[in-house]
């Protein structure tokens, strides 16, 4: 039996896939109380409780030994980290020997020039993105091995794209449940992400690495 990480679990649907189709055991650790409680709720509901445990918690402190997991997973959530490295570093202390770190994450282009991601990162209120050399390089300094990289950065301008005008689609609908300004906010943001994604200074893609056995 797989036991799983899953770092910024958000509301659970990578931990149920694994869960459901793989019979992975898997913990699923986030900051977010309420988006835990409906993981926890959507999860006894489809009966899959007694597999994926749901955790309250930083990934710069994971709250769990070392050498727990053999799989330590992430989708897209190492950005909302100031501490990336941090992140890096408690995954690999939780993996167990040979174990593998698996994760995407929205990122700057390695050749992004200075100041061109503002309006994305004042949005997001981060200070910078990361980018797949400085996970690779910190990947390196902490031992990981690469096992490959899958760059689907092409993918990014087009989801993003395709958020924006799913929005603009239900825009009356949810205008009841929104406010006007809230929702231009929101399109005038993944327009950001659509047009650095086509001006090239973006990047995203599927990292895999593993720990020394």
């Amino acid at each position: 039996e797989w036991r799983v990480l899953d770092l910024g679990a958000g509301y659970g649907g990578s931990a149920r896939y694994l869960a459901d189709n793989h019979g992975c055991r898997v913990t699923a650790l986030n900051l977010s109380e309420v988006e835990n409680e409906r993981n926890r709720s959507i999860n006894k509901a489809r009966g899959l409780d007694s597999l994926i445990d749901v955790i309250d918690g930083s990934f710069e402190s994971v709250p769990a030994p070392d050498a727990e997991f053999d799989v330590v997973w992430s989708q897209d959530a190492f950005l909302h980290s100031g501490e990336r490295e941090q992140v890096m570093r408690e995954a690999v202390r939780v993996l167990k020997p040979g174990g593998v770190l698996i994760f995407t994450d929205p990122m700057a282009d390695d050749a992004c020039p200075e100041g061109v991601l503002d309006p994305i990162l004042e949005r997001i209120h981060l200070d910078s993105l990361g980018s797949p050399g400085f996970y690779q390089q910190t990947a390196a300094d902490l031992g990981l091995k690469p096992i490959g990289f899958e760059d689907h950065t092409h993918q990014l301008p087009r989801h993003y794209g395709r958020v924006r005008e799913e929005l603009e689609s239900r825009e009356a609908d949810l205008a009841s449940q929104i406010s006007p300004d809230y929702i231009e906010r929101m399109k005038k943001g993944l327009g950001h992400w659509v047009d650095g994604g086509q001006a090239g200074h973006l990047a995203w893609g599927i990292f895999r690495f593993r720990k020394a056995a």
